[in-house]
């Protein structure tokens, strides 16, 4: 409980000052909504959100296809060294800090004459998410019983149709789970993004830091209430696919189970 309190305590905090007619977060003198109305009214930071959520959205995408092939790749690697390997590294990345990925991309970008920018942030966040949706994705590839796989072998089913219709539904909570945390990684991320941005592209983790820099502004209290309500919402909306999802799965095995016990019934 106490861990709870003192992580949200300090957004509350920004939250409630969000409201405050003044301009510093020392008094709360009035209720107000003038720092939301100069937040929408902001068009460069109208602007700034939007490019985050494009690379946000852009990125988790692109790293969901690719984490969720290579995590198929690795379950169906016969050999355990290479398996081994693969996962090494993968976990090798989850744990580096984020200064030194930041600036092992602005090494790589410099030497081939990338331009900083839109697409540099993009590839970036590309990168370190796919790690991210392999470790979603491959256990939910590791609890498939490989009947399953037999038995639509034996019932005719080609290779495509297998993955199509056996691998991925069952698979595709871990691949939900894989784009939320991949999603939510990108529209935090400081680090990374503040070593491979330029060209006037920003985020809205570096605006922040380089407007706090110049002094405390409440319209930056807006801003995080407005981001605070939105990860609320993507946190409720991916509990109502869990739900849906593991309902859909209990129907299934129910159903599964009720077939079996008829068959043995007529037998």
């Amino acid at each position: 409980m106490i861990v709870f309190i003192l992580l949200y305590l300090p957004i509350m905090y920004l939250i409630t000052y969000s409201f405050s007619d003044g301009s510093r977060m020392t008094n709360f003198t009035g209720f107000t909504f003038k720092h939301y109305a100069a937040l929408f009214a902001d068009t460069r930071m109208i602007q700034i959100v939007i490019d985050t959520l494009l690379v946000a959205l852009l990125s988790s995408l692109v790293a969901t296809i690719i984490g969720t092939l290579g995590a198929m790749a690795i379950n169906t690697t016969s050999r355990s060294v290479v398996r081994n390997s693969v996962l090494s590294l993968n976990n090798i990345l989850m744990v580096s800090p984020d200064v030194i990925i930041g600036a092992s991309f602005l090494i790589f970008y410099t030497a081939l004459k990338i331009p900083l920018g839109f697409g540099s942030v993009l590839m970036s966040h590309i990168a370190f998410s796919i790690p991210i949706v392999v470790l979603m994705v491959l256990p939910k590839l590791q609890e498939m019983s490989q009947s399953m796989l037999d038995a639509a072998r034996d019932l005719g089913s080609t290779n495509g149709q297998i993955i199509s219709r056996v691998i991925f539904p069952f698979i595709t909570p871990g691949i939900f789970s894989g784009f939320f945390m991949a999603f939510t990684y990108s529209l935090d991320d400081f680090a990374v993004t503040f070593f491979v941005t330029g060209n006037g592209f920003q985020t809205l983790s570096v605006e922040i830091y380089a407007r706090a820099r110049q002094g405390i502004d409440l319209e930056i209290n807006a801003l995080s209430g407005v981001m605070f309500i939105f990860a609320l919402l993507l946190v409720v909306g991916y509990y109502f696919i869990q739900t849906n999802n593991q309902s859909r799965k209990a129907k299934h095995q129910a159903l599964e189970e009720s077939e079996a016990l008829a068959h043995e019934t007529t037998h």
